[in-house]
This record gives structure tokens, sequence and C-alpha cells, in this order.
């Protein structure tokens, strides 16, 4: 039985909109996958941006009009990669056109947008709609949650989950939109980076009860495209020490690290669990190695405390034709996610690991929320609980 077909739609022909196009067109390297998934339309408002896509054979549709991707009825699903305060207008516009929607995060640019888009999804619930998050389907990063999900840690002590750039380390780097409030929010880089690094522990249950933040705004100018410094306005680090009460009786603290100027750092995401009976670390630093500790006998020395190290192979969410044995990367990741997010479409995800959810999206905002009062009262604050 052949799988249907799902046309893909671009908006935003930028870095990750040719990312995606790119790891779709691998789409044959999934084994038994439910769907067969191809991009056959792209939008920008840069009519140069699309050129690049006529390498993409799917390609018939380049306009630099979305309304046009809208009304198509060939497209199902929808890949939206704008600036932050266009993200509430236009994700509503494509959920009660009824099409797919693969957002971009933070998924709105505050809170407040995101419960909008969330009200639009209840309302058209034919809309299935998911936001990105990449990392999370490395090898490595799939083993850690396995392994937390074991139980095999037993209670948690703690938690450090991290997104880490380098991208504005350098100081004459030109102003852009995601350091100005008006085009990136005031969450700054939590409405960047911050998803990324929530992700998983919100998958966990591990919801915080309150927040206690330290923001920095380390490079308050930059040159305008005249030369001329102009302000920056937003956060370009942000640290979280954050409460979380499972409903078991844990209690530990989950830090999240979301930096835009980290050093030494140019695209890594990490988490470290550590747990009364063993515990985990994962980067993408070094993709391949997961690190497991665990207090183990030693010949001639007794008990010990023990850092081990194993290298994952190849395979994530959904199985691929690549050998088991075999490195995976960055564009490995943006294939599982998409693999994830067709088949939960498909309803055919099953347990495997899958996209943040709309609800998830939101619960970040309400994070970044208290972590911006934090910042102003400095004191720890309460994470507020749905109320929409």
């Amino acid at each position: 039985m052949t799988a249907p077909t799902v046309n893909i739609g671009i908006v935003g022909a930028g870095l990750m909109g040719r990312e995606i196009a790119v790891a779709i067109q691998r789409w044959p390297a999934l084994i038994d996958h439910p769907v067969r998934a191809q991009v056959t339309a792209v939008c920008d408002i840069n009519p140069d941006a699309l050129d690049w896509f006529d390498q993409i054979p799917t390609v018939t549709t380049k306009t630099t009009d979305y309304a046009d991707l809208l009304s198509d009825p060939s497209i199902d699903v929808l890949y939206i990669a704008v600036r932050h305060d266009l993200h509430e207008e236009m994700y509503i516009a494509a959920i009660r056109a009824g099409k797919g929607l693969l957002a971009e995060k933070p998924f709105g640019i505050d809170r407040s947008a995101a419960e909008n888009i969330l009200e639009a999804i209840r309302e058209n619930p034919e809309s299935f709609v998911r936001c990105s998050s990449e990392m999370p389907f490395f090898p490595g990063a799939q083993q850690v949650i396995n392994t937390i999900r074991s139980g095999a840690l037993g209670r948690l002590i703690e938690v450090r989950s991290s997104f880490l750039h380098s991208s504005d380390l350098d100081l004459d780097k030109g102003i852009n939109w995601k350091r100005q409030t008006a085009f990136c929010g005031k969450a700054g880089v939590m409405n960047d980076l911050g998803l990324h690094a929530l992700h998983v522990p919100l998958r966990m249950g591990w919801n915080p009860k309150s927040v206690f933040s330290t923001l920095q705004n380390l490079v308050p100018t930059r040159p305008g495209p005249d030369g001329v410094h102009v302000e920056c306005d937003t956060f370009d680090n942000a640290v979280l020490t954050t409460d979380v009460h499972l409903p078991d009786g844990q209690q530990f603290p989950l830090t999240v690290e979301t930096k835009r100027i980290s050093p030494g750092d140019k695209n890594t995401w990490e988490i470290r669990a550590i747990g009364l009976e063993g515990g985990v670390f994962y980067s993408t630093k070094n993709p391949k190695q997961v690190s497991t500790f665990a207090v183990v006998d030693l010949p001639g020395i007794g008990r010990e405390q023990v850092w081990q190290h194993s290298d994952s192979g190849s395979q994530s969410v959904w199985p691929t034709v690549t050998g088991g044995i075999f490195e995976s990367g960055f564009s490995d990741s943006i294939l599982q996610m998409w693999a994830a997010f067709l088949a939960e479409r498909a309803g055919l995800l099953g347990d495997k690991f899958g996209c943040v959810t709309p609800e998830e999206a939101v619960q970040t905002h309400r994070i970044y929320d208290a972590a911006l009062e934090s910042h102003v009262t400095r004191s720890e604050v309460h994470v507020a609980v749905q109320c929409r």
C-alpha cells in the first residue's frame, strides 16, 4: 500500500527554511513511515531568497504573499519561520485555513499571543499544530530521555537544561531584529532559545512551580545600518533557577540556561539529570557521546562513583536506512522532528517522542513571564497556572 503524500509549504526562505527543504529531500531515508513528504511551495517577502529553491525539484510554487499558500488546496502543512511579532497573525491565519502547522518558537511574541494561538487551535481542531524543537531528536538525547523515563536515576536531585550560542559574541555585529523588543519580545533570548531548553523538561512533567532569574543585557548597543550605534533592548543571556514539585513528592531544582553570548559554544544543546541512583548527561558539543553516572564495585578498590561514556549510533525516534553504527547530525535531527510531526499528525506516532505541543509552548511563556518579574523584583516568583 502506497503511503499518502503530504505537501509542505515553507513560509520564510531563510536559514531554517532551506534546512527544512534539504531535510525533507532525505525522506526516503525513513523506514516504513506512514506518509510521504515533499516541499511543494515556498514564500518569502524577498523574491531573491526564493531562487535558492529552484534546486528543489518538487517546489512548483514560489510567492511573496503567504496568503497564496493559505488558499492553495494542494498544500497540507505549513512550516512558518518568521519574526516573533508576526507569529500570532500568521499562525492563526494558517490554523483557520485548516492547514497543518509546524510553527517556530516562541509560538507568539508573548504569553497573550501564544494563548490567542492556542484558542484558535481549539476552535479549529482539524488543524494539527506543533512547535519546532529539533535538538531532542539527536540519538544521544533520546537515550537520555529513555534513561530518565525508565526510572533508573531514582529520586531526582537536580536537572540542568541548556541551549547555548556564541552568535552575538562579536561586539561589532550589527543590530538585528532578535535584539529589539518590538520584534523579538520582552523575553529576549528566552523567546529565541528557551523552548529548546524546556522541551524535554516539560515533556517529562517537570513543570516549574516558581522561578528565580538572572537576565543579562550584555551588549546594550550595536551598530545600525549606517554604522551609528543603536539600543539593543533585549536580554542576551538568561539563567532560570526553578523549583519543581512532582505528584509523587519529589522536589528538585531545574536550572534552565539560554544564552546568545556563551563563549566557546556555537549551537550547544545539553541536558544533565542526577538522581540518588544514577545520572545522565548529553551535549551536542560531543554529539555521539552519552555519559552515565553510577556507583560501582571496582576490583581492588571497592565502591566508587564513576562517570561512564558510550557512543550513540544513528537511530533516533523513527528508524532509518542509515547503519546504526554511524553518526548523526543536525540535519538528521531535523528529519527526525518532521518524521515525528507527520507521524503524530497521521495518528501513528504511538509512544515515540513527539514535537512540542501548543500547551507546552504556552507554558514556556508563563515561565518567561515569571522570569521577567523575578528580574525586576529580584525575588522568587510563582509560575502562573493555566487560566484560559
